[in-house]
């Protein structure tokens, strides 16, 4: 699979679940220790997150690591 293609679902699916919780990027960023504007490439997939800072939006978006991962990014 394709980098930008990971990127893209990755940044579509941190955004549905931010959706889903009712917070915006900036409560988001708030939460996870991170800038908004970094939240914000990672959600238009200009970004490449590292592993501790999906660590950091999992706890943020208080799911486990793996729920950020879904078969749509198998895909």
């Amino acid at each position: 699979m394709e980098k930008q293609n990971i990127l893209t679902k990755f940044g579509q699916r941190v955004r549905n679940l931010r959706k889903e919780k009712r917070i915006s990027q900036e409560e988001l960023s708030f939460r996870a220790g991170l800038h908004r504007t970094y939240i914000g490439m990672i959600e238009r997939a200009e970004k490449n997150i590292t592993l501790v800072n999906i660590a950091k939006i999992a706890e943020a978006l208080n799911i486990e690591m793996k729920d950020l991962f879904n078969d749509n990014l198998q895909d």
